[in-house]
């Protein structure tokens, strides 16, 4: 099966991570302190960060819709609140477990290693209520 995934909500989902990342790291809000414990020296080609986010960002919303969808075919109910589960359930499993498993591995502080998975959180469940939102492209829905 192939879970019926709504683009529009996948492309709006991809620009919101935009938006939140840049919020996030501004310097007034994370920028300042995450560059200090990340030990940025010099900033990256921000247009190849850029780019490379925004792949990244269609990968995980089209990722998220697709899993959302088939998580609404399983359980029923809302597909609202299966949007939201699924994202906090795959934030938890794959990325914080990830990004803390590197983290540890590479002795990374733990303030930074927990600001970067509250942005993941954050940017998970702003995809999961926009594709929540949107719902999925299916008659059925």
């Amino acid at each position: 099966m192939v879970p019926e995934i709504n683009w529009w909500a996948v492309v709006v989902a991809t620009v919101s991570t935009m938006v939140v990342g840049s919020i996030w790291y501004a310097p007034k809000v994370f920028g300042s302190r995450w560059e200090r414990l990340a030990k940025i020296e010099s900033p990256a080609n921000a247009s190849v960060a850029i780019g490379v986010t925004l792949l990244v960002s269609l990968l995980t919303s089209w990722v998220l819709a697709g899993a959302s969808a088939i998580a609404w075919y399983f359980y029923g109910g809302s597909f609202f609140t299966n949007a939201v589960v699924t994202a906090v359930i795959l934030w938890a499993g794959l990325t914080a477990a990830r990004f803390i498993t590197h983290d540890a591995f590479e002795n990374r502080p733990w303030r930074l290693t927990l600001m970067n998975v509250a942005h993941e959180l954050v940017t998970f469940l702003v995809i999961a209520v926009i594709i929540g939102a949107f719902g999925i492209d299916s008659p059925a829905a």
